[in-house]
């Protein structure tokens, strides 16, 4: 006989103790175990249980345990559940294993079992496979499928046994479910057969991704619990259903509602300008706004530093369209606009897509859209950044900007796009477009046609296209529906560009009124891919869908702004059919026309199939619902319309396309067409007569539901729709988007599962993290399968291909890096994981938005007497069918929950919060060829109603209504236990909520509970009666949703609606018992939205209970009301109510802060009441206010009764109440703590010998607290110092910090006072030392010592704050470590090597780590003199420059006493509360503390307990207390400009209480960047006086100062703070100096209290430099230098070293505040959430009964040093010739050189002028003098002048030291010519050449890698220099050398020894020994005649008169012949 047995051996890790039972199942029938009583960690039940069986066992049978809590009264708590498939049982007969069991939200729970099973089959074979389905393995391509089910199932380890080869055959059991051959996951206990299975049997089963229901198989235990992974549990928590879809929660848009943004852009400088001479203007233009800076003179390099701001209110999308476009214009002024140089443009959205929305720092390229063969025009460096609401910009710390000027490695460019962008031409081809609305009155239309004649088509289409700042238009078709234009438009741009999106527009032009009918936004990243393989932007030809306002034409449209793209469309407009593509410019080729100006040109007609085939579409839909019709509509009769395009559309779809076959005749008018409603069908039919779309439902008068809504009575009988529509078919397109879409689903769903998880803090989120991952896989090889089939139909565009090859190569990637990140999932990476998951939803997400549309999307409208009343817009992808499953909508042939909404800007706000209606549709949209089983999906149990005209013979018409013959009857329990949070909806900042459930067609409310934002309701509602229509089997696994709605009673009017949340119930049916697991249902959060933003959570539990044949007798049994006072209200039953024990909560009442008036009386004598559960406590009465607003009683106590799951903990509230004369009491405002985790006090652990974990609060909120565990966000300690035991440590600190040792920590594990000290080995000591020396030698690098008298406090900030830059780059550098790290622990997983071993690795690795180390304490604050070799710098003492507030650093100073704001008022309704600010009327401080009763006797027997003060032992009395508050206001950065001028002229103003001090007189005039450098000494009592507000005002010589913005500190929390922050503690001890100690109490004394107030030994100071303090010994030095430089003999350098170290300390250690500057953002109300700036502050408080402190230390800003800078032109050569000379045409220059150094032209200063250069060669011997002042630290020059002739003051300015050399050629009636300029940045310039030969271009060329020296530290330099200027190509080339001498003296020393300007006395030059051609011509003609004879041609003229002479001799030779001849001849 076959038999399975199975041995129940032991339950282990059970909770609690008590009677426990057990419950095995196996086919359905189920043995009850013995009770095991009284256990309590461990059952032992040791049973058999034997099931002889008749069939052989299938693998894929499940066997179940199941654990309960046994009892006697009331029914089984269930413990957990335990299922395994019989797989491996099936095979090998015998298993025996432990696993853990699962709750009932199928999470590990830690109770475990251990069973063994045995299995005998007839014949003794065991092991055959079962015949079970087969299932496709993807191939992996790692040879071993890391697929974890296999080895899930079999129990093998990973990798033993599972070859790539081997099929999962009958290891996945195939449970079906109706309809569709997916599982859905469903939950454990629900698992039943399907009766569908018979229909699947013929198809293999694909393996989907939900086809794994994992849970449904826990595995055998012997697996390795890092690789279990669990499938999906769904999000609302019953059965995933297949035949209804999940409803969306969040109703309102989102986008389309204007938000603030601020866009702040600061213009720094401008280099390598093309040009000779300039005078450039920088243009900032955002949109339409412009803003300019000042004009430079001549200069290609203007340094601006010039702060610009801009305000904007729109909504997101408009405002990341906008450009920001930088041009620069040279020499723009009143009367000319200059010329453009070049222009660079950007989007606002690209800037906002930036880490931290910002650029810093970035050079801008600048191109010139006139000539785009010009290549770069030159660079501005600035600084960009976009703040949005509440977003917080992080400044990388400004002090002096020595980052290199290194403009390639700079550029202003998101990552990823290349620096030499190259232009391309975008066309965008439009052809033509369909279905427009009409856009005028048919009026007009009648009084066109009584002039012309003829009836024409409304509209007069035009195309524009928008991008990157620039528009086209396309011609005007006149009067078409159907306009052709084929036209092309345009656009010339940088590629890639820097805008993403590119827009077009259909408008109507007319000459009123020229409106948009529809908008169209391409994103440039959808149609393109970067990558290697990617593709350039291309798109169609393809047809686009535009929707906007309804069709109807009215002048005046309320919803035209949706025509311009802005918020969703509520119908469809127009399509368009366009295409788009790119192509890349060769800028060299000669016919390129080089201007950027749009073009328009006509492109040739395209065909028709060119698009894709035409195919008709079927579209049909069933109303089964429609309930929560708006109460304002329920009067008339109602009907539902559904459209797709134009089709459907009865009232408004006037233009058909004008196709044969969907002719509509055009003269039909209003009166046909409103009769044609009435038929509620259209005579539209086809050729062939088969079928009339009915697009509308019959009228019907709704019935009311309840007060504020109604339904319309469909019961059994459900109207139908259905239309036919002709598109092109490219389903391809959706089909692929569907497929991604639902692999986003799953991952999202995931998601958000492992986030509950971790949330509700639940075992094992790692094994649902590795499950989602899993599935995501599978998706993915699932999607590149499916994908791959894509055949080549009709109309693909080559954005199809691309799209697809790209789209799965990503997907391919995808699933590989999800099958890796799995591997690597394990407790402590979850967190990360999770984020890298989340990274591939978005990709998913983006992925599967398909660019190129094709099927519209079809709205549903609730039509009320004719008019549109609400929508509803839905996807077609969602709905479309097709043949494989994964490519079907997710809601195509489902029961959708459908909300419609008003439309337009109607649906903002509350109005769009309210349903209209709610639908339950089902929909189905697919080819009329595959239109056969478009019911199937409907619940069963339907009889179709055919239209009764048609003729009988049409079997296939589909029907126009559906009757239910079956009916189920239910009841539904709703037990509404709480609500947490809500929002605040009355004036009084509580609410008066009461919970109204909807469900089906009826609705209950509770009772209303006042006055309260958490309301425990405790309430049973009972639905008798409920009918659902359809099958009983369908209706358990897929009930309707539960729409819970939480409204706010008002006494007056209508009650106020505070959010929404859905459910699904749990269901029994009547033949099921009503036990565990499923029953009763536990209760469960569920968050309610308001619009899109969350507004709190119920906590509820619903089930749905069918009513058989007994009625209502068989249901359990009803509790009657049990409380009296609440009359016939039902309770919550006991076995849903959470468990309650018995909470002590103890209220420390400190005092109350900041009251406003309520009701315009001030508060006197208020009180504190406290509340929880109903029970509480209440605050002693301040018996006034004004003079002491502290609690007289500390602390008091209450006891209340709360749930054990913490998770379900109530809310606490605090009310805060004004007792008035009479009686009176009145809420001044209330605060509602929604978890108490954080209040929890566990007992101290006394067994463990690790200090840190001593007693705390859960995060250490206490002051019993240690060091171990100090609040989240205060500095966490190093993980060295948690782990480290008892032992006594060393602390070494060496005089020397420069050289502080690393490895000073050392681990003992003994408790021993054993003093380890640890050192560097000698040689590196050495090494160091050599180090230093070489340094002395090298000369150039050499620093000078730094003289102590030079230092002051201003040394020690800026040192910090070069600390501080390094510290955030090692940051970063240990940030890309640790990754680096990870990825080697992965590379070692595989490999098999343990991390630890990777440390032995190699050393590199273990001092990576050790630097890691340094750098992350120094972030903590320790100041880091010396924590890292540096370096060596001149030596510094320093203190820590926070670049946050001090409270972000120190958990807000809350370590005992905290703060809980008071509201009052109704909340805000924008996006996320970001306005509560405004409800605080006032602050409670104080604390709370709660533990279980009894608490250990341990605690209370302490010495020195003081019962009175429960758990808050230690605490200060809280007397008002006298204090001097010290502010130190260093400096205010980046402040929001308050002037027009865009600069402001900012003072200080400090409040405390009553107290103001206004520094207005020494306001600093137009600075946006203003150092302060002030201290402001206030005398404050505490608790009266403890706000301090720090102001920065604009002041105004007329009218009131503006505040710019301000910060506000908590003082007394930082006073009474453990961390001490009443004055920082410097890293050093000294009592003279710039770093003098400010503390009135000495390091000693400071430490002595200490010890005393944390009861801890110490401390004992040792001889030779050790100080012992609880069990740690601390060294350090122990002599200090006096003024006079001799040394003594002090303890206080050892009392520093443990202050400095105090978070060491065992038990009472905490990080002390260290000596400091916080950089506080500063804000104005008016702009709330926006910071107007920062400023950089500290404060100490001094109590006023200690002794004073000194006098304040001296911050006041450096003056700056005079210098004056003596520059003498020597000589220059090979200046490039200019002038050709007027006699003789000969090539010269009459050469001079200018120079300044100001960077104002104000001060240049010229030589006198060397005539007629001829070779180059000028002889000056000229001196320069400039003197300035300058700022050493921040190397600035400082200039004062004022702006303008009308300025009131002058203004300060500081600019880099750069002197600049320009060499001219002088003209006298011309203007000067400009030859060649050098400029030297006076800090880093290139040593001039020693001969004119050796200088060259490449001295400016490749200043980078040259060596560069400083005036300021070599004083004087002579050299040689080139002058460069730039050719026409924008080539350097070098155009002179100038030989100078520069000589930099102080301002003392220019007076001992002055010199003269030029060669003037004193100090002459002498005379430049010039040849003597230097003159000018018509000043001294005669010596100009005598050059000219004597020098130039002299030759000229010898030879001229020697020819002269043998010219004349030939004459007279000539002349005299003829005569001498005859003379000869004749002989005479």
């Amino acid at each position: 006989m076959m038999a399975l047995m199975v041995h129940l051996k032991t339950v282990a890790h059970l909770r609690g103790k008590g009677d426990r039972i057990a419950k095995v199942t196996f086919r359905g029938l189920s043995f009850y175990s013995r009770v095991a009583e009284n256990c309590e960690e461990v059952a032992h039940f040791n049973e058999t249980f034997r099931w002889p069986i008749a069939s052989r066992l299938d693998g894929n049978e499940m066997l179940e345990i199941q654990v309960y809590n046994y009892s006697k009264v009331f029914s089984n708590r269930l413990v957990g559940t335990f299922c395994m498939v019989l797989q491996k049982v099936a095979e090998e007969g015998h298993l025996e294993l432990t696993d853990t069991l699962i709750d009932d939200n199928n999470t590990s729970i830690k109770t475990s079992v251990t069973i063994e099973i045995r299995y005998q089959p007839m014949d003794g074979t065991v092991g055959v496979w079962s015949d079970g389905e087969f299932l496709d393995v993807p191939d992996d391509r790692d040879g071993m499928f890391a697929f974890e089910t296999d080895s899930l199932l079999s129990g093998q380890s990973h990798g033993s046994g599972t070859s790539p080869g081997r099929s999962l055959q009958g290891s996945i059991p195939t449970f079906r479910k109706a309809g569709k051959g997916v599982f859905s996951a469903m939950k454990l206990g629900k698992i039943k057969s399907s009766k569908d299975d018979h229909k699947k049997a013929d198809e293999p089963a694909v393996l989907d991704m939900e086809d794994l229901d994992r849970k449904a198989m826990r595995l055998a235990g012997t697996l390795d619990p890092d690789t279990i992974s669990l499938a999906s549990v769904t999000a609302v928590t019953t059965n995933v259903s297949n035949k209804r879809s999940k409803p969306d929660i969040k109703m309102e848009p989102s986008s389309g509602r204007p938000v603030d943004y601020q866009i702040s852009i600061t213009v720094i400088e401008a280099r390598q300008l093309i040009g000779l001479n300039m005078d450039p203007v920088v243009c900032v233009e955002i949109g339409d706004d412009k803003k300019y800076t000042s004009m430079k003179e001549s200069t290609n390099c203007p340094y601006y530093n010039e702060y610009f701001v801009f305000d904007f209110h729109v909504p997101p999308h408009v405002m990341f369209d906008k450009i920001i476009k930088l041009s620069v214009i040279h020499s723009k002024n009143l009367l000319r606009s200059g010329t453009l140089v070049g222009t660079f443009k950007m989007d606002v959205g690209t800037v906002y897509s930036q880490p931290e929305h910002q650029f810093y720092h970035k050079w801008a390229i600048l191109s010139d859209p006139d000539d785009i063969t010009a290549g770069c025009k030159g660079y501005i460096k600035c600084d960009i950044a976009v703040v949005g609401k509440g977003d917080n910009i992080k400044t990388p710390h400004k002090a002096n900007e020595t980052d290199e000027d290194d403009i390639e490695g700079n550029l202003l460019l998101p990552e990823g796009i290349p620096a030499e962008r190259q232009w391309a031409r975008f066309y965008v081809k439009i052809y033509r477009a369909e279905g427009l609305p009409k856009m005028n009155t048919s009026i007009m239309a009648n009084v066109k046609k009584a002039f012309i004649g003829e009836n024409r088509d409304l509209v007069d289409p035009y195309v524009q296209v928008q991008f990157a700042g620039q528009k086209g238009k396309t011609s005007v078709q006149k009067s078409s529906y159907e306009p052709i234009w084929n036209e092309q438009v345009v656009f010339t741009e940088l590629f890639p560009p820097l805008c993403k999106r590119l827009k077009v527009q259909i408008r109507d032009s007319d000459k009123v009124n020229d409106v948009a009918i529809g908008t169209h936004f391409i994103d440039l990243r959808k149609i393109s891919n970067d990558g290697d393989k990617g593709f350039l932007p291309t798109l169609g030809p393809a047809w686009v869908n535009m929707y906007g306002s309804t069709r109807q034409y009215t002048l005046m449209d309320e919803h035209q702004d949706l025509n311009d793209g802005l918020g969703e469309g509520v119908s469809f407009r127009a399509r368009l059919l366009l295409s788009i593509a790119v192509e890349i410019l060769d800028t060299t080729s000669p016919e390129i026309i080089s201007s950027t100006e749009v073009q328009v040109e006509s492109v040739s007609n395209i065909s028709e199939s060119a698009t894709g085939k035409i195919e008709e579409f079927f579209l049909f839909g069933s109303f089964l619902e429609a309930t929560m019709i708006d109460r304002k509509i329920g009067d008339k009769a109602i009907s539902f319309e559904i459209t797709i395009g134009n089709y459907g559309n009865q009232i408004d779809g006037v233009s058909k396309p004008s196709s044969a076959k969907k002719k509509k005749k055009d003269g039909e008018n209003e009166e046909e067409e409103s009769e044609l409603i009435q038929n509620s069908s259209e005579d539209e039919a086809d050729e062939d007569g088969d079928l009339v779309s009915v697009s509308s439902t019959p009228l019907m008068k709704p019935v009311i539901t309840d007060r504020n809504y109604f339904h319309l009575p469909y019961f059994e009988k459900k109207p139908c729709v259905y239309i036919k529509s002709w598109w092109q078919d490219q389903r391809r397109r959706l089909y692929n988007s569907n497929m991604m879409d639902k692999i986003a689903d799953k991952l999202e769903e995931g998601l958000n599962d492992v986030q509950e998880v971790i949330k509700t803090e639940k075992a094992f989120p790692e094994r649902r993290l590795r499950g989602v991952l899993e599935e995501l896989s599978v998706g993915c090889s699932r999607f590149v399968t499916l994908a791959n089939k894509d055949v080549n139909q009709a109309g693909r565009t080559k954005l199809d291909r691309e799209r697809l090859k790209s789209c799965m190569r990503e997907m391919d990637s995808m699933g590989q890096q999800a099958k890796q990140i799995r591997t690597q999932v394990k407790k402590n990476t979850v967190r990360d994981k999770l984020k890298l998951a989340q990274n591939f939803l978005q990709r998913l997400r983006f992925l599967a938005d398909e660019p190129q549309h094709s099927i519209p999307d079809v709205f549903v409208w609730m039509m009320s007497n004719n008019k549109r009343i609400a929508y509803a817009r839905i996807p077609s992808k969602d709905i479309l069918y097709s043949i494989v499953d994964e490519e079907t909508g997710k809601d195509c042939g489902k029961v959708k929950a459908v909300f419609l909404k008003l439309p337009g800007k109607k649906g903002f706000g509350p109005a769009g919060w309210t349903v209209q209606a709610k639908l339950e549709l089902y929909l189905w949209l697919g080819l009329n060829k595959q239109r056969k089983d478009f019911l199937s999906g409907l619940p069963n149990g339907f009889e179709e109603i055919k239209s009764a005209k048609m003729g009988p013979g049409l079997q296939s018409i589909p029907p126009v209504s559906l009757v239910y013959n079956m009916k189920q009857v239910f009841q539904l329990r709703a037990h509404m236990y709480q609500a947490r949070s809500l929002f605040a909806a009355d004036s009084s900042g509580l609410s008066d909520p009461f919970a109204r459930v909807f469900f089906s067609t009826h609705s209950q409310v509770t009772e209303v509970l006042s006055e309260t934002l958490c309301p425990t309701w405790d309430q049973l509602l009972v639905f008798d009666d409920v009918e659902l229509f359809g099958e009983a089997s369908e209706l358990r696994d897929d009930p309707p949703i539960i729409v819970v709605e939480i409204y706010d009673q008002d006494t007056v009017g209508k009650a106020e609606f505070i959010g929404r949340t859905f459910a699904k119930p749990t269901i029994k049916m009547c033949d099921e018992h009503y036990g565990p697991p499923r029953f009763p249902p536990q209760l469960e959060y569920y968050q309610i939205y308001r619009g899109n933003c969350t507004a709190g959570e119920l906590l509820a539990a619903f089930e749905l209970l069918q009513i058989g044949q007994g009625g209502r007798a068989d249901l359990p049994p009803l509790e009657g009301p049990t409380d009296s006072e609440r009359g016939p209200i039902l309770p919550v039953p006991l076995g849903i109510r959470p468990v309650l024990s018995r909470y002590r909560i103890e209220v420390l009442f400190w005092g109350l802060r900041d009251l406003k008036r309520i009701n315009l009386a001030q508060v006197d004598r208020p009180r504190v009441d406290i509340e929880c559960a109903g029970r509480g406590v209440q605050s002693a009465l301040i018996q006034n206010y004004k003079k002491n607003p502290n609690f007289s009683t500390l602390v008091k106590w209450f006891e209340v009764d709360l749930p054990e799951n913490e998770l379900l903990h109530p809310p606490l509230n605090i009310r805060v109440v004004d007792c008035r004369a009479f009686g009176r009491y009145i809420l001044v405002g209330s605060h509602a703590v929604t978890s108490l985790r954080r209040f929890i006090y566990s007992a101290p652990d006394k067994t463990s010998n690790n200090w840190a974990t001593a007693a705390k609060l859960m995060n250490g909120y206490m002051v019993l607290t240690n060091g171990g565990s100090q609040p989240r966000s205060s500095p966490s300690l190093s993980s060295r110092t948690l782990s480290r035991p008892a032992g006594d440590i060393v602390v070494n600190m060496d005089t020397d910090p420069l050289v502080r040792k690393m490895d000073t920590v050392v681990k003992l594990d003994a408790m021993s006072d054993a003093v380890v000290k640890v050192d560097m080995t000698e040689e590196e000591s050495d090494k160091e030392r050599k180090k230093k020396k070489k340094k002395k030698k090298g000369g150039v690098e050499e620093e000078e010592e730094t003289d102590e008298s030079v230092l002051d406090w201003w040394s020690k900030y800026f040192a910090s704050i070069e600390t501080l830059k390094e510290t955030l780059r090692a940051q970063e550098a240990a940030q890309a470590e640790a990754e680096e790290r990870e990825d080697l622990e992965i590379a070692a997983e595989s490999a098999d090597i343990k991390p630890d071993d990777l440390l032995m690795k190699g050393s590199k690795m273990k001092e990576k780590s050790k630097e890691k180390k340094s750098s992350k304490d120094k972030k903590k604050g320790q100041p880091a003199d010396g924590t890292e070799k540096r370096p060596v710098k001149a030596k510094v003492d320093e203190l820590v420059v926070y670049n946050k507030e001090l409270e972000s650093e120190y958990g807000n100073f809350e370590d005992w006493l905290h703060t809980f704001n008071l509201y009052r008022g109704k909340a805000g309704d924008d996006d996320e509360h970001a306005l509560d600010d405004d409800r605080i009327v006032g602050r409670f401080k104080g604390s709370l503390c709660m533990y279980k009763l009894p608490l250990s006797e341990e605690i209370t027997r302490e010495a020195g307990f003081d019962p009175n003060m429960g758990m808050f032992q230690s605490i200060p009395h809280n007397d008002p207390i006298n204090v001097l508050v010290r502010v130190y206001v260093v400096r205010a950065t980046d402040l929001h400009p308050a002037d027009i001028n865009g600069k402001a002229d900012p003072y200080i103003v400090i409040k405390l209480g009553k107290s103001e001090v206004k520094d207005k007189e020494n306001y600093i005039s137009k600075q946006l960047n203003p150092v302060f450098g002030k201290s402001f000494d206030i005398e404050a009592t505490f608790p009266m006086e403890s706000m301090l507000t720090v102001s920065v005002y604009d002041w105004d010589l007329v009218g009131t100062d503006d505040l710019i913005g301000e910060t506000k500190i908590d003082l007394e929390n930082r006073f009474y703070s453990k961390y001490r922050a009443t004055c920082g503690i410097a890293s050093n001890y000294s009592v003279h100096g710039y770093n003098v100690w400010r503390d009135p109490m000495k390091p000693c004394q400071i430490l002595a209290k200490l010890c005393k107030e944390g009861k801890i030994d110490g401390p004992h100071y040792g001889p030779g430099g050790k100080v012992k303090v609880a069990s740690r010994i601390f060294q350090g030095p122990t002599e200090i230098e006096d003024e006079n430089g001799l040394k003594k003999q002090t303890e206080e350098h050892l009392a520093l070293t443990v202050l400095n170290h105090w978070e060491e300390i065992p038990r009472v250690g905490c990080k002390l505040v260290p000596e400091h500057v916080e950089t506080r953002p500063l804000l104005n109300p008016d702009k709330p959430g926006i910071e107007q700036g920062r400023i950089e502050m500290w404060v100490d408080m001094f109590p006023m009964d200690m002794p004073a402190p000194g006098p304040a230390i001296e911050i006041s800003p450096r003056k700056p040093k005079r210098y004056e800078l003596r520059v003498i032109i020597w000589n220059t050569d090979e200046v490039i010739l200019e002038d050709d000379d007027y006699f003789t045409g000969e090539k010269s220059s009459d050469i001079f050189v200018r120079g300044w150094l100001k960077g104002q032209q104000e001060d240049k200063q010229d030589t006198d002028v060397h005539y007629h250069s001829l070779t180059g060669e000028g002889n000056f011997n000229w001196r320069f003098v400039f003197p300035f002042d300058y700022l050493m630290a921040e190397e600035k020059i400082v200039i004062s002048k004022k702006e303008s002739m009308f300025s009131w003051d002058e203004t300060e300015y500081k600019i880099p030291p750069r002197l600049t050399l320009q060499v001219w050629d002088a003209d006298h009636f011309s203007a000067d010519d400009f030859l060649g300029a050098i400029e030297l940045d006076l800090n880093r310039f290139p040593r001039g050449a020693k001969t004119a030969k050796q200088c060259s271009l490449d001295m400016i060329r490749n200043e980078h890698e040259l060596p560069t020296i400083s005036i300021f530290k070599q004083k004087r330099v002579k050299g040689w220099w080139p002058f460069v200027a730039r050719d026409e190509n924008d080539e350097m080339e070098l155009t002179g050398k100038v030989e100078a001498e520069l000589h930099l003296v102080t301002a003392e020393e220019a007076e001992k020894s002055p010199v003269g300007l030029g060669r003037n006395e004193p100090d002459p030059l002498e005379k430049p020994n010039r040849p003597d051609t230097t003159f000018l011509w018509f000043l001294s003609p005669l010596k100009a005649i005598r050059y000219l004879v004597c020098n130039r041609y002299k030759w000229l003229i010898i030879k001229i008169v020697l020819a002269l002479l043998l010219l004349i001799m030939l004459g007279l030779f000539l002349y005299s012949m003829p005569g001498y001849l005859v003379k000869k001849l004749l002989g005479a």
